[in-house]
């Protein structure tokens, strides 16, 4: 990860990347496979700094 990052909540530089096991899809497509959460977590308090999507493209129409 990017050492240069300070987490908001303690000051550390240490940070991971995790993903959610539970798909994100648009609200208007309940049988979309939609795509993955990736959250960027500091390792050092466990504030959640970021949360993107793996493939944004998946929720477009």
């Amino acid at each position: 990860m990017n050492s240069e990052k300070k987490c908001h909540n303690c000051g550390g530089d240490a940070f991971t990347e995790a993903m959610d096991y539970i798909n994100l899809r648009p609200a208007d497509k309940k049988m979309a496979v939609g795509t993955e959460k990736v959250y960027t977590i500091c390792l050092d308090c466990g504030e959640v700094v970021s949360i993107k999507v793996k493939d944004p493209s998946k929720l477009r129409d």
